[in-house]
C-alpha cells in the first residue's frame, strides 16, 4: 500500500531525494510571517507517493536530507491507511494511525524543536 504525505523542497539541503518518489502535485506558497521561516519568500509543496516497500528507506533518507542550516525547522511526513511516518532531521516516528501516544510524542517533539504547534499534525 502506498504512503502519500508533503515534502517542502525548500526544507531540503539535498534535494536528491525528490527523485526517489513519485511527485503527483506540486504548489508553490507565499511565506508569511506565520510560517516562521524568514530565510525564504516561499514554500514548494510537493505532494509524493511512497512505495511501502521504500518506505523505511525513503524516511531514513528524508531525515538526513534536511538543510543543515535550518535542520531543526522543518518534518516531513506520509501516511497509508495503517501507518504514518513523521520525519525530523535525524530523528523518525513511525506511528500506527490508531496509536495516539505516539502522535502525541512525535508532536512534542516537534514543538521541543520550535516548529509552531499549527503545522504539526
Amino acid at each position: 500500500m502506498k504512503y502519500k504525505g508533503v515534502i517542502i523542497e525548500e526544507s531540503l539541503g539535498d534535494k536528491a531525494i525528490l527523485g526517489k518518489v513519485k511527485i503527483i502535485e506540486t504548489k508553490v506558497e507565499a511565506v508569511t510571517p506565520r510560517h516562521q521561516t524568514p530565510w525564504l519568500t516561499q514554500w514548494t509543496l510537493h505532494t509524493v507517493e511512497v512505495p511501502e516497500e521504500a518506505s523505511e528507506t525513503i524516511a531514513q533518507e528524508i531525515s538526513t536530507s534536511f538543510d543543515p542550516a535550518h535542520a531543526t525547522h522543518w518534518y516531513a511526513d506520509y501516511k497509508n491507511d495503517r501507518n504514518h511516518f513523521i520525519m525530523y532531521a535525524n530523528k523518525i516516528f513511525k506511528v500506527e494511525l490508531q496509536n495516539q501516544t505516539v502522535y502525541k510524542e512525535a508532536r512534542a517533539y516537534g514543538i521541543s524543536l520550535g516548529i509552531p504547534e499549527y503545522q504539526l499534525i
